[in-house]
């Protein structure tokens, strides 16, 4: 099955809370490493993940917004915490808290990406759905996708300015 052939089923996939999904991935976004809980959790095997972008877990109503600013930020040589949809083989969601932090080599260069991803309570999950629904919707309203993505971007940019924090301090005070 291709990933354009998956569609959501509603269903949660099992994660516990003391579990954590690591990954590596190069400077492409393509997985090199995947830790057993996230070939169970994702319901991919290893060797279907190794070598694929690790968009191969993306969920369709994953605003694509929250991966500009994640991508900006650990292009920077920043770490970011983000709350993230992610969709298994068969159609299963999962969501997760992740850190995600570039690699760097002996000289400071970027050399791939690493993410650590829990489990994130009920309750902050409450708080953002609504949130990313809401930044989906803006992105699907443009004629395309890119001009939708960058209209998302500006509204959440915008809504974190009138709060006076940065996504990652507003993600960890939920």
């Amino acid at each position: 099955m291709t990933k354009l052939q998956i569609r959501p089923t509603g269903r949660e996939s099992p994660f516990r809370d003391d579990e954590m999904i690591v990954s590596k991935t190069d400077l492409k976004g393509r997985i090199t490493y995947a830790n057993e809980v996230f070939e169970r959790v994702s319901g991919y095997s290893m060797k279907e993940l190794i070598g694929q972008p690790h968009s191969i877990v993306r969920h369709p109503d994953m605003p694509r917004c929250v991966f500009k600013l994640l991508w900006d930020t650990i292009e920077a040589k920043g770490e970011i915490f983000a709350y993230v949809l992610n969709m298994a083989k068969n159609g299963d969601h999962y969501w997760v808290l992740a850190c995600v932090t570039p690699t760097l080599d002996a000289q400071g260069n970027i050399i791939g990406y690493h993410s650590n991803r829990r489990r994130p309570s009920r309750e902050k999950l409450e708080k953002i759905i609504p949130l990313y629904r809401a930044l989906l919707a803006e992105e699907n309203r443009a004629a395309n996708r890119k001009d939708g993505m960058h209209n998302a971007f500006r509204q959440l940019t915008s809504d974190l300015q009138k709060r006076g924090v940065a996504y990652d301090e507003f993600v960890l005070t939920l």
